[in-house]
């Protein structure tokens, strides 16, 4: 198998033990399982509202749309975003019928706040926020300018579950956080999404439009006798985007584990940054905002000859990644080409290192040791 990029590790008897207890209810839909994972993670973040997803995609769509639709704005509207993200993220404003409006990054792999500023129209609506990679970047520099320029703040959280700054978790000044809970996520799930409403009569609506536009869940339908009522009515032409049971159940298992293994996540970029920090003439890293406790859900770096150096480590059964291409470069958003200068850096040479939670410290080190022979001969 060789060292692969993420491979998620469960505890596996207590995941089964919770799916157990749906199966033996006879109740794995939204509902049960679900409820239960939303107050628990709830608690855990401190954020006032949470609806369990079928995807942090999904959350991502409903965030803008419902956005979109409360605050009035109009097709072609613009929301200030970043090229270096999965395309989930952009979507979600393209399927709206709003503009993504590219601003560019830095060494943190975040939007800057000057190049947000330089960006700001006056159809500009909201700003996208990215933390890549579990960090924080220029998030709270971010939040003044929403504040001072009247925008609204989506924090696009996938990588970020139990991101901490100050020993706070970020959010509560955003309009809308969404998470992902996906396979290969900090918070594995087969595959799965919370999204985080500041205003209450949001979460009600998301509630709907993720069951079609149906008012009454299937779960609420249900009385403790077991009759079902069937009467409902449809406010929205909505999706099928809620989460099921059985994915809550590993969800609420994974969350008691999920402060340890953020801390191994660290102690492995500690031992990366250790052996590669001699190399900053070579290698880039990523920086880190004072005051941030990372996820760490990646480590990045930025080298020359990333294409050839990923060879040399397929060669040696070690599987890295990248996180993310330009956006811009997708046909789609090719209207923005040259605009953000550094992400088309980023894009042609960044390359993410292994970061599973079975990687040893003998792993990183035979993982760095590939990455220096490279360098040292480039």
């Amino acid at each position: 198998m060789g060292i692969q990029l993420f491979k998620a590790k469960y505890e596996v008897d207590e995941c089964l033990a919770e799916i157990r207890e749906c199966l033996e209810v006879g109740w794995t839909g939204m509902g049960f399982k679900t409820v239960k994972f939303e107050e628990a993670w709830k608690e855990y973040t401190g954020l006032p509202f949470a609806h369990y997803l079928n995807s942090s995609t999904i959350g991502l769509y409903m965030a803008v749309n419902i956005l979109k639709e409360q605050y009035g704005w109009e097709d072609g509207d613009e929301i200030i975003t970043t090229p270096i993200t999965f395309v989930s993220s952009n979507h979600a404003i393209l399927k709206s019928d709003m503009k993504a409006v590219f601003a560019d990054i830095d060494e943190t792999m975040c939007m800057t706040a000057e190049s947000v500023k330089e960006r700001i129209t006056d159809r500009t609506r909201a700003v996208m926020y990215v933390g890549l990679g579990g960090n924080m970047g220029h998030y709270y520099e971010i939040v003044k300018i929403c504040e001072e320029n009247n925008l609204k703040l989506i924090l696009d959280a996938a990588h970020m579950a139990g991101t901490r700054y100050m020993s706070e978790i970020p959010g509560r000044e955003a309009e809308a956080v969404v998470y992902s809970f996906q396979a290969v996520k900090n918070l594995p799930t087969a595959d799965s999404g919370m999204i985080c409403f500041k205003r209450g009569e949001f979460d009600e609506i998301v509630r709907k439009k993720c069951w079609l536009g149906i008012n009454k869940d299937t779960y609420a339908r249900s009385s403790d006798s077991g009759n079902y009522k069937w009467r409902y009515d449809v406010e929205y032409v909505g999706d099928k985007g809620h989460g099921n049971s059985i994915m809550a159940s590993i969800g609420l298992v994974q969350l008691k584990y999920l402060d340890r293994d953020n801390a191994y996540r660290r102690q492995l970029v500690t031992w990366y940054r250790d052996r590669l920090s001699r190399y900053s003439d070579k290698i880039k890293l990523v920086k880190i905002e004072e005051g941030c406790e990372s996820a760490c859900h990646l480590f990045q770096i930025c080298v020359e000859k990333r294409d050839e150096l990923m060879m040399a480590l397929n060669a040696a059964e070690i599987y890295p990644g990248v996180h993310y291409a330009n956006n811009i470069n997708y046909h789609m958003y090719n209207y923005a080409k040259g605009s953000c200068p550094y992400a088309e850096y980023v894009s042609e040479h960044t390359i993410s290192l292994p970061m599973n939670l079975y990687l040893t410290f003998e792993d990183v080190q035979k993982i760095c040791d590939v990455v220096e022979k490279f360098i040292r001969k480039n």
